[in-house]
Protein backbone atom coordinates (compact mmCIF):
# COMPACT_ATOMS: atom_id res chain seq x y z
CA UNK A 1 0.00 0.00 0.00
CA UNK A 2 1.47 3.38 -1.00
CA UNK A 3 1.84 6.33 1.35
CA UNK A 4 -1.08 8.28 -0.19
CA UNK A 5 -3.48 5.39 0.43
CA UNK A 6 -2.21 4.93 4.00
CA UNK A 7 -2.71 8.61 4.73
CA UNK A 8 -6.22 8.56 3.30
CA UNK A 9 -7.15 5.49 5.37
CA UNK A 10 -5.72 7.10 8.52
CA UNK A 11 -7.69 10.30 7.90
CA UNK A 12 -10.87 8.30 7.36
CA UNK A 13 -10.37 6.34 10.60
CA UNK A 14 -9.66 9.51 12.57
CA UNK A 15 -12.93 11.04 11.36
CA UNK A 16 -14.87 7.87 12.23
CA UNK A 17 -13.27 7.78 15.69
CA UNK A 18 -14.24 11.40 16.34
CA UNK A 19 -17.85 10.72 15.31
CA UNK A 20 -18.14 7.54 17.43
CA UNK A 21 -16.49 9.16 20.43
CA UNK A 22 -19.06 11.94 20.36
CA UNK A 23 -22.02 9.64 19.65
CA UNK A 24 -21.13 7.22 22.45
CA UNK A 25 -19.84 9.89 24.83
CA UNK A 26 -16.33 8.56 25.50
CA UNK A 27 -13.33 10.44 26.85
CA UNK A 28 -10.06 9.20 25.34
CA UNK A 29 -7.01 9.10 27.59
CA UNK A 30 -3.68 8.40 25.87
CA UNK A 31 -0.31 7.57 27.39
CA UNK A 32 2.75 9.59 26.37
CA UNK A 33 4.19 6.52 24.62
CA UNK A 34 1.40 5.74 22.14
CA UNK A 35 1.90 6.63 18.47
CA UNK A 36 1.55 10.33 17.50
CA UNK A 37 -1.79 9.80 15.71
CA UNK A 38 -3.29 8.42 18.92
CA UNK A 39 -1.86 11.23 21.03
CA UNK A 40 -3.55 13.64 18.64
CA UNK A 41 -7.01 12.04 19.01
CA UNK A 42 -6.71 11.79 22.82
CA UNK A 43 -8.58 14.29 24.98
CA UNK A 44 -5.78 14.08 27.56
CA UNK A 45 -2.25 12.65 27.36
CA UNK A 46 0.05 11.92 30.27
CA UNK A 47 1.74 9.21 32.32
CA UNK A 48 -0.27 6.34 33.77
CA UNK A 49 -0.92 7.64 37.29
CA UNK A 50 -1.52 11.17 36.04
CA UNK A 51 -4.27 9.83 33.77
CA UNK A 52 -5.76 7.62 36.48
CA UNK A 53 -6.03 10.57 38.86
CA UNK A 54 -7.41 12.88 36.18
CA UNK A 55 -10.04 10.27 35.38
CA UNK A 56 -11.43 10.66 38.91
CA UNK A 57 -12.13 14.32 38.08
CA UNK A 58 -13.85 13.58 34.76
CA UNK A 59 -17.64 13.54 35.01
CA UNK A 60 -17.89 11.22 32.03
CA UNK A 61 -18.29 7.59 33.09
CA UNK A 62 -17.02 6.13 29.79
CA UNK A 63 -13.30 6.08 29.11
CA UNK A 64 -11.26 4.63 26.25
CA UNK A 65 -7.71 4.17 27.51
CA UNK A 66 -4.72 3.96 25.16
CA UNK A 67 -1.71 2.35 26.85
CA UNK A 68 -0.92 -1.06 28.37
CA UNK A 69 -2.93 -3.32 30.67
CA UNK A 70 -1.54 -2.46 34.13
CA UNK A 71 -2.27 1.21 33.44
CA UNK A 72 -5.87 0.43 32.51
CA UNK A 73 -6.15 -1.60 35.73
CA UNK A 74 -4.93 1.36 37.80
CA UNK A 75 -7.52 3.50 36.06
CA UNK A 76 -10.22 1.00 37.05
CA UNK A 77 -8.97 0.76 40.66
CA UNK A 78 -9.32 4.52 41.11
CA UNK A 79 -12.52 4.73 39.05
CA UNK A 80 -14.42 1.51 39.83
CA UNK A 81 -17.83 2.80 38.75
CA UNK A 82 -16.63 3.94 35.32
CA UNK A 83 -16.59 1.84 32.17
CA UNK A 84 -12.97 1.49 31.01
CA UNK A 85 -12.29 -0.03 27.60
CA UNK A 86 -9.03 -0.55 25.69
CA UNK A 87 -8.26 -1.08 21.99
CA UNK A 88 -6.63 -4.46 22.63
CA UNK A 89 -6.13 -6.80 25.59
CA UNK A 90 -2.81 -7.80 23.99
CA UNK A 91 -0.99 -4.61 25.03
CA UNK A 92 0.78 -5.75 28.18
CA UNK A 93 4.00 -5.00 30.09
CA UNK A 94 6.76 -7.64 30.46
CA UNK A 95 8.21 -5.79 33.45
CA UNK A 96 4.88 -5.70 35.31
CA UNK A 97 4.37 -9.37 34.45
CA UNK A 98 7.80 -10.32 35.83
CA UNK A 99 6.43 -9.92 39.36
CA UNK A 100 3.74 -12.27 40.68
CA UNK A 101 1.76 -12.44 43.94
CA UNK A 102 3.57 -15.71 44.75
CA UNK A 103 6.97 -14.01 44.51
CA UNK A 104 5.84 -11.15 46.75
CA UNK A 105 4.62 -13.60 49.38
CA UNK A 106 7.94 -15.46 49.20
CA UNK A 107 9.93 -12.26 49.80
CA UNK A 108 7.57 -11.16 52.60
CA UNK A 109 8.22 -14.45 54.39
CA UNK A 110 11.97 -13.82 54.17
CA UNK A 111 11.73 -10.14 55.19
CA UNK A 112 8.57 -9.94 57.36
CA UNK A 113 9.36 -6.49 58.76
CA UNK A 114 10.15 -4.83 55.42
CA UNK A 115 7.34 -2.83 53.81
CA UNK A 116 6.48 -3.64 50.19
CA UNK A 117 6.68 -0.69 47.81
CA UNK A 118 5.51 -1.41 44.29
CA UNK A 119 6.05 0.77 41.28
CA UNK A 120 2.67 1.59 39.70
CA UNK A 121 3.99 -0.44 36.75
CA UNK A 122 2.68 -3.61 38.39
CA UNK A 123 -0.46 -5.72 38.10
CA UNK A 124 -3.56 -5.15 40.22
CA UNK A 125 -3.10 -8.54 41.91
CA UNK A 126 0.42 -7.54 42.98
CA UNK A 127 -0.68 -4.09 44.15
CA UNK A 128 -3.21 -5.86 46.38
CA UNK A 129 -0.26 -7.25 48.40
CA UNK A 130 1.69 -3.98 48.67
CA UNK A 131 1.93 -1.45 51.50
CA UNK A 132 2.63 1.49 49.18
CA UNK A 133 2.85 2.21 45.48
CA UNK A 134 5.12 4.79 43.90
CA UNK A 135 5.76 6.42 40.55
CA UNK A 136 9.08 7.06 38.85
CA UNK A 137 8.60 10.71 39.82
CA UNK A 138 7.99 10.17 43.55
CA UNK A 139 9.76 6.84 44.28
CA UNK A 140 12.66 8.54 46.09
CA UNK A 141 10.37 10.74 48.20
CA UNK A 142 8.09 7.83 49.11
CA UNK A 143 11.05 5.68 50.20
CA UNK A 144 12.46 8.55 52.29
CA UNK A 145 9.16 9.03 54.12
CA UNK A 146 8.65 5.35 54.96
CA UNK A 147 9.81 4.53 58.49
CA UNK A 148 12.03 1.60 57.55
CA UNK A 149 15.65 1.26 56.48
CA UNK A 150 14.86 -1.90 54.51
CA UNK A 151 12.30 -1.88 51.70
CA UNK A 152 11.08 -4.60 49.34
CA UNK A 153 10.83 -2.79 46.02
CA UNK A 154 9.57 -4.02 42.68
CA UNK A 155 9.35 -4.77 39.89
CA UNK A 156 11.92 -2.40 38.32
CA UNK A 157 15.46 -3.13 39.53
CA UNK A 158 16.91 0.01 37.90
CA UNK A 159 14.40 2.33 39.56
CA UNK A 160 15.14 0.41 42.77
CA UNK A 161 18.86 1.09 42.43
CA UNK A 162 18.11 4.79 41.83
CA UNK A 163 16.02 4.89 45.03
CA UNK A 164 18.81 3.16 46.98
CA UNK A 165 21.35 5.62 45.62
CA UNK A 166 19.25 8.67 46.57
CA UNK A 167 18.03 7.49 49.98
CA UNK A 168 20.88 5.34 51.35
CA UNK A 169 18.31 2.72 52.36
CA UNK A 170 18.59 -1.00 51.72
CA UNK A 171 16.37 -1.63 48.71
CA UNK A 172 15.71 -5.30 48.03
CA UNK A 173 14.58 -5.68 44.39
CA UNK A 174 11.72 -8.06 43.70
CA UNK A 175 11.78 -10.09 41.48
CA UNK A 176 15.49 -9.15 41.22
CA UNK A 177 17.42 -9.25 37.95
CA UNK A 178 14.34 -10.18 35.92
CA UNK A 179 12.49 -6.97 36.75
CA UNK A 180 13.25 -4.22 34.26
CA UNK A 181 11.78 -2.26 31.35
CA UNK A 182 13.37 -3.67 28.22
CA UNK A 183 13.20 -0.27 26.48
CA UNK A 184 15.09 1.65 29.17
CA UNK A 185 17.39 -1.25 30.09
CA UNK A 186 18.71 -1.30 26.50
CA UNK A 187 20.21 2.18 26.77
CA UNK A 188 24.00 1.88 26.99
CA UNK A 189 27.05 4.03 27.65
CA UNK A 190 27.81 3.72 23.93
CA UNK A 191 24.36 5.11 23.07
CA UNK A 192 25.04 8.16 25.25
CA UNK A 193 28.48 8.73 23.69
CA UNK A 194 27.12 8.44 20.13
CA UNK A 195 24.20 10.75 20.86
CA UNK A 196 26.56 13.34 22.37
CA UNK A 197 28.85 13.16 19.34
CA UNK A 198 25.89 13.65 17.02
CA UNK A 199 24.33 16.48 19.08
CA UNK A 200 27.16 18.09 21.11
CA UNK A 201 25.04 21.06 22.25
CA UNK A 202 22.20 18.92 23.59
CA UNK A 203 21.54 17.99 27.20
CA UNK A 204 20.52 14.42 27.95
CA UNK A 205 17.35 13.67 29.93
CA UNK A 206 17.00 10.01 30.91
CA UNK A 207 14.32 8.02 32.70
CA UNK A 208 15.28 6.50 36.11
CA UNK A 209 14.39 3.07 34.67
CA UNK A 210 17.73 3.27 32.81
CA UNK A 211 20.82 1.53 34.22
CA UNK A 212 23.02 3.40 36.70
CA UNK A 213 25.98 3.69 34.33
CA UNK A 214 23.71 5.46 31.82
CA UNK A 215 22.06 7.69 34.42
CA UNK A 216 25.48 8.80 35.64
CA UNK A 217 26.32 10.27 32.21
CA UNK A 218 23.17 12.37 31.86
CA UNK A 219 22.36 15.94 32.88
CA UNK A 220 18.88 15.19 34.17
CA UNK A 221 17.03 12.10 35.42
CA UNK A 222 13.25 12.16 35.52
CA UNK A 223 9.89 10.56 34.81
CA UNK A 224 7.95 11.41 31.67
CA UNK A 225 6.02 13.99 33.67
CA UNK A 226 9.25 15.57 34.91
CA UNK A 227 10.66 15.49 31.37
CA UNK A 228 7.86 17.88 30.42
CA UNK A 229 9.10 20.42 32.97
CA UNK A 230 12.86 20.41 32.42
CA UNK A 231 12.93 21.95 28.89
CA UNK A 232 10.69 24.77 30.14
CA UNK A 233 13.08 25.61 32.97
CA UNK A 234 16.34 25.15 31.03
CA UNK A 235 17.64 27.60 28.42
CA UNK A 236 19.19 24.82 26.32
CA UNK A 237 17.63 24.54 22.85
CA UNK A 238 18.40 20.85 22.18
CA UNK A 239 17.74 17.75 24.23
CA UNK A 240 18.45 14.05 23.88
CA UNK A 241 15.60 12.04 25.38
CA UNK A 242 16.30 8.69 27.04
CA UNK A 243 12.89 7.08 27.16
CA UNK A 244 10.33 5.48 24.82
CA UNK A 245 10.38 7.23 21.45
CA UNK A 246 6.71 8.28 21.69
CA UNK A 247 7.76 10.98 24.16
CA UNK A 248 9.55 12.90 21.39
CA UNK A 249 6.21 13.78 19.75
CA UNK A 250 4.73 15.27 22.91
CA UNK A 251 7.86 17.26 23.76
CA UNK A 252 8.23 18.58 20.20
CA UNK A 253 4.59 19.60 20.12
CA UNK A 254 4.81 21.35 23.50
CA UNK A 255 8.16 23.11 23.00
CA UNK A 256 8.08 24.15 19.35
CA UNK A 257 11.19 26.35 19.67
CA UNK A 258 13.35 23.46 20.91
CA UNK A 259 14.68 20.26 19.33
CA UNK A 260 14.42 16.76 20.75
CA UNK A 261 16.32 13.66 19.67
CA UNK A 262 15.89 10.06 20.85
CA UNK A 263 18.78 8.56 22.77
CA UNK A 264 18.18 5.39 20.77
CA UNK A 265 16.12 5.23 17.57
CA UNK A 266 14.97 1.74 18.53
CA UNK A 267 13.73 2.81 21.97
CA UNK A 268 10.30 1.43 21.21
CA UNK A 269 7.77 -0.31 23.46
CA UNK A 270 6.20 -2.85 21.12
CA UNK A 271 3.21 -3.29 23.42
CA UNK A 272 2.38 0.42 23.40
CA UNK A 273 2.50 0.27 19.61
CA UNK A 274 -0.19 -2.44 19.60
CA UNK A 275 -2.64 0.44 20.00
CA UNK A 276 -3.49 1.76 16.52
CA UNK A 277 -6.19 3.70 14.69
CA UNK A 278 -7.94 0.55 13.48
CA UNK A 279 -8.35 -1.08 16.89
CA UNK A 280 -9.22 2.24 18.52
CA UNK A 281 -12.06 2.60 16.01
CA UNK A 282 -13.17 -1.01 16.63
CA UNK A 283 -13.02 -0.48 20.40
CA UNK A 284 -15.46 2.40 20.13
CA UNK A 285 -17.63 0.55 17.64
CA UNK A 286 -18.00 -2.70 19.59
CA UNK A 287 -17.02 -1.65 23.17
CA UNK A 288 -15.71 -5.18 23.75
CA UNK A 289 -12.41 -4.90 25.60
CA UNK A 290 -13.67 -3.75 28.97
CA UNK A 291 -11.40 -3.81 32.03
CA UNK A 292 -13.03 -5.76 34.85
CA UNK A 293 -11.53 -6.41 38.28
CA UNK A 294 -13.12 -8.11 41.28
CA UNK A 295 -14.36 -5.89 44.09
CA UNK A 296 -11.87 -7.57 46.43
CA UNK A 297 -8.87 -6.77 44.19
CA UNK A 298 -10.06 -3.19 43.69
CA UNK A 299 -10.42 -2.60 47.43
CA UNK A 300 -7.07 -4.20 48.34
CA UNK A 301 -5.13 -2.61 45.45
CA UNK A 302 -6.53 0.82 46.26
CA UNK A 303 -4.98 0.80 49.76
CA UNK A 304 -1.28 1.13 48.72
CA UNK A 305 -2.21 3.78 46.16
CA UNK A 306 -4.05 5.83 48.78
CA UNK A 307 -1.13 5.29 51.19
CA UNK A 308 1.14 6.80 48.55
CA UNK A 309 -1.16 9.82 48.21
CA UNK A 310 -1.15 10.29 52.00
CA UNK A 311 2.66 10.23 52.16
CA UNK A 312 2.88 12.73 49.32
CA UNK A 313 0.51 15.08 51.15
CA UNK A 314 2.31 14.71 54.47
Amino acid sequence: MNMINKTAIARDLIEKIKILKKEKNYTILGHNYVIPELQEISDITGDSLQLARLATEIENDRILFLGVDFMAETLKILNPSKKIIVPTKGATCPMANSLTPELIKKFKEKYPDAPVVLYVNSTAKCKALADYTCTSANAVEIAKKIDSEVILFGPDKNLGSYVAEKTGKKIIPIPGDRGYCYVHNRFSIEDVKLAKEKHPDAKIIVHPEAKKEVRDLCEYIGSTGQMMKFPKEDETKEFIIGTEIGMIHKLSKTFKNKKFYPLKELGICNNMKKNNLKNVYEALLFENNEINLTEEIIEKAKIPILNMFKLMEG
